[in-house]
């Protein structure tokens, strides 16, 4: 049975709140996966995903960028809210290292065995995590943005990197994709990408189905890459 609880963490002054999920059977510190959310906020798709990783023996932790109870609900307002942490990407970058230090002090987690995994922009915040150099196991983008840190005169890749990218993503040019296939090469990061054909933007949300903004669901992308996200955890997190 999968237990859940929300955790209150701060961050310059900002009240964050994350969400955990753990199996109740859990006697002992397990793995855990850190898990960035879209643009729009902490909502019930991640952590409905917290609650697919408990039941695979990991702690999930959903965390928040935004502060408690700070949604999106409309791209207006979705992107109101990530503007400042585009533009400033140090923010970014501190935000998501409290929440990883957060993740390491929960009682349900080793702290040595961590991996983090975002959606969207989610993608974006986990890949930045990573380049920052941040102590864990592996990251994992999931339609996830490329635009690179500009704060950052190099990456300093410590982690195991998965993204997972459609290829007829419109967020994602070609040119971003070889770019970020570069960087990770020269940052010496131990990286695989994998890219969906005939797949558009959030192609893991079941929700989306904006064609004209390119975000639309792919089942089979969207089995095949959790198939992988599991297979990508087992090697970073269990051995």
């Amino acid at each position: 049975m999968v237990i859940e609880r929300l955790v209150p963490y701060v961050h310059n002054g900002t009240l964050l709140e994350g969400f955990l999920a753990c199996e109740e059977s859990q006697s002992v510190p397990r793995p855990a996966v850190l898990i960035a959310h879209a643009w729009g906020g902490r909502d019930e798709f991640v952590c409905n995903k917290a609650r697919m990783l408990a039941g695979m023996g990991y702690t999930a932790f959903a965390m928040d960028m935004y502060g408690k109870d700070v949604r999106g609900n409309n791209p207006e307002t979705n992107h109101k809210l990530m503007a400042p942490f585009m533009q400033d990407r140090a923010l970014l970058q501190s935000r998501m290292q409290a929440a990883l230090d957060t993740v390491k002090s929960l009682p349900e987690v080793d702290p040595d065995r961590v991996a983090a995994m975002g959606f969207c922009f989610g993608g974006l915040c986990v890949l930045d995590l990573a380049r920052t150099g941040a102590e864990l196991c592996g990251v994992i983008s999931v339609h996830g943005l490329f635009k690179p840190a500009d704060n950052l005169k190099e990456s300093h890749i410590k982690a195991r990197v998965l993204v997972l990218h459609g290829n007829d993503d419109p967020m994602v040019p070609v040119e971003a994709v070889v770019a970020l296939e570069q960087e990770l090469t020269r940052s010496g990061a131990d990286w695989q990408l994998h890219v969906y054909g005939n797949t558009k933007h959030a192609f893991t949300n079941p929700h989306a189905n904006d064609p004209v903004r390119g975000t639309v669901y792919n089942k089979d992308a969207d089995t095949r890459s959790w198939i992988t996200i599991g297979n990508f955890l087992k090697e970073v997190l269990e051995h």
